[in-house]
């Protein structure tokens, strides 16, 4: 037999010491519960009782204060209590009692999730997927949640971040400018036609001045780089970057000409 030595207060716990001077932090409702006092025997089996209950009851109060500021998910709460080194089988345990409390929840989750990221995300519904999938929410729930991120709302958001991408979006021809935000657009998530409808709106026609300035800016840099190289090697270089950059072959060839009449 084994008599308790020592009853301590550690915050919102209590340290419990044995005549063995082992230690053990449980709760107040396991001190009440296990009637626990200084000079109480208890025997091994009790004490091994006492070890798997307080596991339980200690990794319920960490998921009580995990919880407590924000939302999680069921992946999310063991992933917590997997870092507290809480076994599986308590984990278990801790995961089924907050969900009969309806503490978790992953429906609900996955709806306040999706409403926040649409809100403040400036997300795609597939980037969203994306993460709900992480968070460990399961596919037909992620889809019923992501119901509520209807069209109206996707092509607002897929407008307002376009915009935003497209601020970034200095000295690039007509059609890299266009690539880089459908790129950009795809990146977060959006749907073909969502991006589609933003491009239509946000590039309508094309700036000649600013196609002209942006061909200009873009060749000199590529002109001062090769410009130690033989002439028809250089203009290879140029013509071939310019081109992938998305610049018009014949407005290519007017730089070029231009630049040698002016280098003779």
């Amino acid at each position: 037999m084994l008599t308790i030595t020592g009853l301590a207060k550690e915050k919102n716990l209590f340290k419990v010491t044995f005549s063995n001077h082992e230690t053990l932090l449980v709760s107040e409702d396991q001190l009440v519960r296990h009637r626990l006092l200084k000079g109480q025997e208890i025997s091994e089996a009790e004490l091994r009782e006492l070890k798997d209950s307080s596991r339980f009851d200690l990794g319920l109060q960490e998921s009580y204060r995990y919880i407590s500021y924000q939302l999680r998910s069921e992946k999310e709460v063991d992933q917590f209590l997997k870092e507290h080194e809480l076994p599986l089988k308590d984990r278990k345990k801790v995961i089924e009692r907050l969900k009969e409390l309806n503490l978790v929840n992953d429906k609900i989750y996955a709806e306040s999730y999706v409403r926040t990221q649409m809100r403040l995300s400036g997300k795609g519904p597939g980037a969203i997927r994306q993460q709900l999938l992480k968070k460990g929410i399961k596919g037909g729930t992620a889809e019923d949640a992501l119901a509520l991120y209807e069209e109206k709302e996707q092509l607002a958001v897929a407008l307002h971040t376009g915009e935003k991408a497209l601020r970034r979006i200095h000295g690039k021809s007509f059609k890299e400018t266009g690539q880089k935000l459908r790129q950009s657009l795809m990146q977060k998530g959006f749907g073909p036609e969502e991006i589609n409808q933003v491009l239509a709106e946000l590039l309508v026609e094309k700036d000649q001045e600013a196609e002209n300035a942006a061909l200009e800016k873009e060749a000199d840099k590529l002109w001062r780089r090769h410009q130690s190289k033989p002439r028809e090697k250089r203009n290879q270089k140029i013509k071939q970057s310019l081109y992938q950059k998305g610049f018009d072959l014949t407005a290519i060839q007017q730089y070029l000409d231009s630049k040698e009449e002016m280098d003779d």
